[in-house]
């Protein structure tokens, strides 16, 4: 299944879910699209449609395919310490694109994926153009002397968006670090990540 690229707001009001960074669209029209507006009805789900619903959430929030996030959500399975739903989300949060974002060096996750593959982002000093690399504790992520001048760096900063307890960034270097692993408190709550856990053990 490939990635989706179409209208952010869409998948916003069809999952009930804030995925463009902003929740205006949500706000104006808490709604699922469609011809017939706020007076269509929601059918209802079955456990196994929340399931693969908070799954999709979670998957769209980070702007990934699902074989990317099956592979990674393998991966979680292999942490030996902490839940694995806990595990996850905190390897989703370690992607260098989320990073990125949650550095303030772009706006949107789409937006840092883009700044990464177009060789915008150093770690340690070197060029990273892979979105999915996963970045350790203590690394530094920095943008590229040549790329310090381009305007949406310099909008994206000046908005402060992303950022959270776990990271650290210098706005005067354009860099920053990963400082520790997040708690479970200090990621997305509106996810309830042990159904994407119920999800993928039946399939």
């Amino acid at each position: 299944m490939s990635r989706y690229t179409g209208p952010s707001w869409k998948k916003s009001r069809r999952l009930g879910l804030s995925l463009s960074g902003t929740g205006k669209e949500l706000a104006r029209r808490p709604y699922a699209p469609g011809q017939h507006g706020p007076n269509q009805r929601r059918k209802s789900l079955s456990e196994y449609g929340l399931q693969l619903q908070e799954k999709q959430k979670l998957r769209y929030i980070y702007g990934m395919t699902e074989k990317q996030f099956r592979n990674l959500y393998k991966r979680a399975l292999k942490v030996q310490e902490g839940t694995i739903g806990t595990n996850f989300m905190t390897l989703l949060e370690q992607r260098l694109d989320n990073m990125v974002y949650r550095l303030g060096l772009a706006s949107t996750r789409r937006q840092a994926r883009q700044l990464v593959a177009h060789g915008h982002i150093t770690v340690d000093g070197k060029r990273v153009d892979i979105p999915s690399y996963t970045v350790k504790v203590g690394q530094v992520i920095s943008v590229r002397e040549k790329s310090k001048d381009l305007q949406v760096i310099k909008e994206s900063v000046e908005g402060l968006y992303g950022h959270v307890p776990y990271v650290e960034f210098d706005a005067d270097k354009l860099e920053g670090s990963l400082s520790r692993l997040p708690e479970r408190d200090e990621l997305n709550q509106e996810i309830d990540d042990s159904l994407v856990v119920e999800y993928y053990n039946q399939v």
